[in-house]
């Protein structure tokens, strides 16, 4: 086997790894896969004299990379919502970006998308990878007091800051995963028993079928309506929203919908599906589970 050969064989053992930080910096596997391309195209390009660690080596270049991209979109000022769900067969999500949705979470790569691009490469090396603050510092070419301060600005947000007690919060998740359950498997008789009688649900028209009405009233109305859209509920997720429990819509990590709901005796009195990019971008949002350093990630 000759030094080239020799090469790319080391660098395989790493791919799987470079992926997946690259994957939760720009959310994006075509992304991804371009980054650990360039990544290895400087690598054959620089040989690996001279480099006492490689993975230390290739996880800095990659996490530039990548930080060159975010600063690049940011630049475009692109749309980070989406616009439409993937359906079944020829538009459905592909398998590997499936296992790598499934696996980084959608809330949180929903949340990390409203980071600035330093935050984000941060709080990806330092508290997903636990990538030491020095070569996080290296990487973002700051101080290592602002890389800590970066990384601690994102950790913040990620986390958020719930608006109500946590006995109340953590009823209030029962009720919205048990109501998310509902809605995904079309269940009215489990939604009726989780709905007011009284219950009202709002949404913004850009979130509904044509012709279909933007507001509902009484229990039975709603949950026939909620059965409806029980397609889009399959890329729903609980998340933190504005303090309190609420879902996101987000196929493959692209916010589409946000739903609200309010409580009164253990049901759910109204809720609001919020679809309109400018609402949407005001909005508070937050993991409920915070993910904690080197949590598991598959590198397939």
């Amino acid at each position: 086997m000759d030094d080239a050969d020799e090469l790319a064989r080391r660098f395989e053992t790493h791919r799987g790894q470079l992926r997946a930080v690259a994957y939760r910096m720009v959310g994006s596997l075509d992304e991804a896969e371009d980054a650990v391309q360039e990544t290895w195209l400087r690598l054959s390009r620089a040989g690996d004299d001279g480099i006492d660690h490689l993975a230390a080596w290739l996880t800095t270049v990659v996490s530039r990379i990548c930080l060159d991209m975010l600063r690049s979109r940011a630049a475009r000022r692109e749309d980070p919502y989406g616009d439409e769900v993937p359906e079944s067969g020829g538009g459905a999500v592909p398998e590997d970006e499936a296992v790598l949705v499934d696996s980084v979470g959608l809330a949180l790569l929903v949340v990390l998308d409203r980071l600035g691009p330093a935050e984000r490469v941060a709080f990806v090396l330092h508290d997903l990878f636990g990538v030491p603050f020095d070569q996080v510092a290296r990487v973002v070419d700051r101080s290592l007091p602002t890389a800590k301060k970066l990384a601690s600005r994102a950790r913040h947000k990620v986390r958020g800051t719930p608006a109500v007690p946590g006995a109340e919060l953590d009823l209030h998740r029962q009720v919205v995963e048990a109501f998310l359950a509902a809605a995904q498997g079309g269940d009215l008789g489990a939604l009726l028993g989780l709905l007011a009688p009284d219950v009202v649900r709002r949404a913004d028209p850009a979130a509904l079928p044509p012709g279909v009405a933007t507001e509902l009233r009484g229990a039975r109305a709603v949950a026939e309506g909620t059965v409806l859209m029980r397609g889009r509920a399959r890329f729903a997720v609980p998340a933190l929203v504005g303090g309190d429990v609420g879902l996101v819509v987000a196929p493959r990590g692209r916010l589409l919908h946000v739903v609200t709901a309010t409580m009164r005796g253990g049901r759910i009195s109204s809720y609001e599906v919020i679809a309109d990019p400018a609402r949407l971008c005001a909005l508070d949002l937050a993991v409920l589970d915070a993910p904690g350093v080197n949590s598991l990630f598959p590198t397939r």
